[in-house]
């Protein structure tokens, strides 16, 4: 890990329960290192682990709220232009935009847990102006147990957890695959309670 992401971590770790809201809020090194170096300062004693966790969770829908908003208002075109300034691709935006269309509103619950869409995903949500409370339900949801699992395994890997990411992986791919079989199930079920498009025939007036 390169030594300016470690001193951005120490500034952070310097705020408390702040430091790890703010770094999750603002995104510039990876929620996994953030939160697994909070959970090293928890096996620590210095953080408690659920105030840890409300602090990441409100900090991590914060950000998930920034691009929401930025595709509400400014839509496609503003976060072609400015999205990377805060490392949003068109390619992550084009594949989240594609799953937000096939799988719905859903998708914002288990999009969170795959590579690529996990912060995309807000952002075709916002363009389509999903309902504000709904998204945020979804948000919340599925970001309690994705900081749980980081903090934790900080917690228990102590000094190593820089490593996270590569511990993090066997327990993370099965639950990407749990993500895409949450989408495909609620895509058919929500599929099989539209009703169909009857098309009544005009009479012809004589």
């Amino acid at each position: 890990m390169s030594e300016f992401i470690m001193k951005i971590l120490e500034f952070f770790s310097g705020l408390g329960y702040f430091g790890i809201m703010l770094g999750l809020m603002i995104e510039i090194i990876p929620s996994e290192f953030v939160l697994g170096y909070g959970g090293f300062l928890i096996g620590k004693g210095d953080l408690n682990f659920f105030l840890a966790t409300v602090f990441g969770v409100v900090g991590g829908t914060i950000a998930q709220l920034f691009l929401y908003w930025a595709g509400y208002f400014g839509g496609r075109p503003f976060l072609l232009k400015y999205g990377k300034y805060i490392l949003i691709k068109e390619k992550q935006i084009d594949m989240a935009e594609k799953w937000f269309e096939k799988y719905g509103v859903g998708v914002i619950f288990s999009a969170r847990f795959i590579p690529v869409v996990r912060h995309a995903i807000s952002i075709p949500a916002g363009i389509a102006k999903m309902s504000w409370a709904k998204f945020t339900l979804y948000t919340v949801a599925a970001l309690i147990p994705w900081t749980v699992l980081f903090l934790y395994l900080g917690m228990v890997l102590g000094s190593n957890w820089k490593d996270i990411k590569e511990k993090a992986a066997p327990i993370v791919l099965p639950v990407m695959i749990l993500a895409f079989v949450i989408a495909a199930v609620y895509f058919f079920w929500k599929k099989r309670r539209t009703p169909p498009i009857v098309t009544v025939p005009r009479k012809n007036k004589d």
